[in-house]
Parts: C-alpha cells; structure tokens; sequence
C-alpha cells in the first residue's frame, strides 16, 4: 500500500494524480480507482473527483500492475566486494529502492544492471539489508546471495552490525557523549515526515561530539535501530537538527554551512561486521564527499583541516 499526502490544491483529476505519483498510466489508475484500490482519506472517490490539499491518496497496486524491474548502467563506487557481498559508497541524492516517482535511476536499478542474480525480497531491494536517506551519503551493505541476505538481515536485527554516521547539527549538545532513546512512527500530521510518538517502534542513537563550532558540532551517530530518519528525528527532537535538512528544521543555516540545494550533513562514514560466511572482522571506512568536506571546513573557521578531516577529529577512535 502506498500513501501519498495531497500538499495543495491543484484541479487536478483523481485518477490523473494517481498516474503521476505512483507512476502507472492513466488507464491502469483508472482502473484501480474503479476496483476501489485507491482511497482519499479513506473513502473511495470517482476517476474525475479532485482530491483537495490535506487529503491522503491510499493506492494498493497489485503486482501486475508494477513495474517491471529494470537494470541499468549506473556507475557505482564499490568499497569492497567478493562472491557474498559488496559494500557501496552512495553518494547523496540517489536513491536506494524503486518507489512511485523513483522507478528508475536508484541503486537497485545500477545492482540490477550490475549483477545477473541477486536476492530479491517482496519489494524488489535487490539484496539491500538496510538503507540510506536520498540525501544522505556512504556506505551500504549489499547481499549477493539468498543465504548471505539472511545472515546480514539477521546480524542487523540482531545489532551485530555496528553503523555509524558522521553528522553536523546546529547548535551544542550538553555534554560530550548523549544518548537519545525516543520511539520514532509515520508522524500522523505529515506521511512524508517521521516524529517521536509514543506508540511508535523503539529507537536507540548514540552521540558522541568530536568538535564543537561556532555554529555546531561534529558528532558521531551510532545507530542501535534502524528506523526511517532515525537520527534526523532523534536530533531534531533534542533541538539541534542535523544542518541542510530541510524536512526537519535544519535547513536555514545552508549558505552559512556552505551546502548545496537538499544537502543535509550525515554521512554512513564506518561498518563494522563479521562476514556472513567466513566470519571475518570487517571494518570498511569512507570519508567525507567533497560536498561535506568543504562544508566542514566553513563551519570550522580557524580550525586547520588536513585531507582526512574524520580521522582528525577522531571519528575512527
């Protein structure tokens, strides 16, 4: 099921507005709508009705009705790989798995295209384990191999995959390390947007400051759950969103933070697993995308900077 908040009012036709956002013909929409597949707000409408700003679109597309799953000649920066697994270094503003609006140019696309066989789970990720926001960069496990998949999706359920992220926010923490514990859902007055609710699936972030700014700090998130947006919610939620996140408050500062249009700060910067098969310690590492780096260096000021600003500031410790 896919939902999709109408933001303003457009005169547009119900079943043209289904076709756009969940990327199917007008036809196929219609149908749909006739089959009572599509809900506005929970009721269901004719083709022609015009949904109205604040409705919510519910669509339940049958999987005859999906796309097709395409591979594509995507290049990928691969930081390591062997017959079980690869670890990708994702660069901000790609993303992970095809959704409505994203049918093409994500990374399962360029894995599709990539490999002849992956794993494939009921919502086509292509051996993806775990993900990463559009705008948020680095690194990412990927099985090649059904029995790899299961082992890495079981070491993460399980917290044996330590993932930590390299983050700005604005603002100072009150102390040095903090840990936020907060339950994080769909926030009920905005799908697009995660909250803090109380009924919400339980989420844990570690926060460790490396440096403290004028304007901010360097810290190290480390993730125990993995919920959408966790760590953007989780630092929104204590007053310091992370810089450039436009969704959660963090995005007013850019210019000052020298990034560019969409950018936040957060950066998958360090994986430590065992291998699935062979059990051996992995600890793959990735530094900063030009993009970060420069904004670190104008939020540092006075702060000499060589070409490895995380290992500096002793991300990796």
């Amino acid at each position: 099921m896919d939902e999709f908040l109408v933001e303003a009012d457009s005169n547009v036709r119900l079943d043209l507005l289904v076709a756009e956002r969940a990327g199917l013909s007008r036809t196929q929409a219609a149908t749909l709508i006739a089959k009572g597949n599509v809900t506005v707000s929970g009721r269901r409408e004719k083709a022609s009705y015009k949904p109205c700003a604040g409705e919510t679109l519910a669509v339940d597309i049958p999987p005859s009705a999906k796309r097709e799953l395409l591979g594509e000649d995507i290049p990928l920066k691969i930081v390591y790989e062997d017959d079980d697994l690869l670890v990708v270094d994702k660069p901000a503003g790609m993303v992970v798995h095809p959704a409505p609006g994203n049918w093409t140019g994500t990374l399962v696309n360029a894995l599709v295209g990539r490999l002849a066989e992956m794993p494939r789970d009921e919502a086509d990720r292509a051996g993806i384990v775990h993900r990463l926001d559009k705008e948020t960069s680095g690194l990412l496990i990927v099985a090649k191999t059904e029995k790899s998949h299961r082992l890495l999706s079981s070491a993460i359920a399980a917290r044996r995959v330590a993932r930590r992220y390299a983050v700005m926010i604005w603002g100072h923490l009150k102390s040095d390390t903090i840990t936020v514990e907060k339950p994080v859902a769909r926030d009920p007055r905005d799908r697009k947007r995660m909250a803090i609710v109380n009924s919400g699936r339980p989420a844990r972030t570690d926060l460790y400051r490396l440096a403290r700014f004028d304007s901010g700090d360097l810290l190290r998130a480390q993730l125990h759950t993995g919920r959408t947006h966790q760590i953007r919610v989780h630092l929104a939620s204590i007053g310091h969103p992370v810089i450039g996140d436009d969704t959660y408050g963090g995005g007013g500062g850019r210019k000052v933070a020298g990034l560019p249009p969409k950018r936040h700060f957060l950066h998958a910067a360090w994986l430590q697993f065992n291998h699935p098969i062979t059990g051996a310690a992995m600890d793959l590492r990735s530094t900063l995308p030009t993009e970060l780096e420069t904004s670190l260096r104008e939020m540092a000021g006075g702060f000499a900077i060589g070409t490895d600003a995380l290992t500096e500031f002793g991300f990796y410790a």
